[in-house]
């Protein structure tokens, strides 16, 4: 079942409250999202973004994931 862009910045703003989250896509499989969180700050791409899919509770597992595919930008504020 697809999701919502709203779904997933739920999802996301459980573990990241403070965030600046901006979810884009319109066929609920195939969605873009940017984070920017200052818990990200001294930490490299990789573990910023293992964060944000931890945060989506396993939406992406599997081929039978609710989300198939999210290009994902993370970053601490400027």
């Amino acid at each position: 079942m697809p999701m919502h862009a709203q779904e997933i910045e739920a999802l996301i703003r459980e573990s990241f409250p403070d965030a600046k989250i901006t979810v884009e896509g319109e066929d609920g499989v195939h969605m873009a999202a940017m984070v920017v969180d200052e818990s990200f700050r001294g930490k490299n791409r990789v573990q910023q973004q293992r964060a944000v899919y931890a945060a989506l509770k396993g939406k992406m597992d599997g081929p039978n994931g609710a989300l198939h595919a999210l290009a994902l930008t993370t970053k601490a504020p400027d």
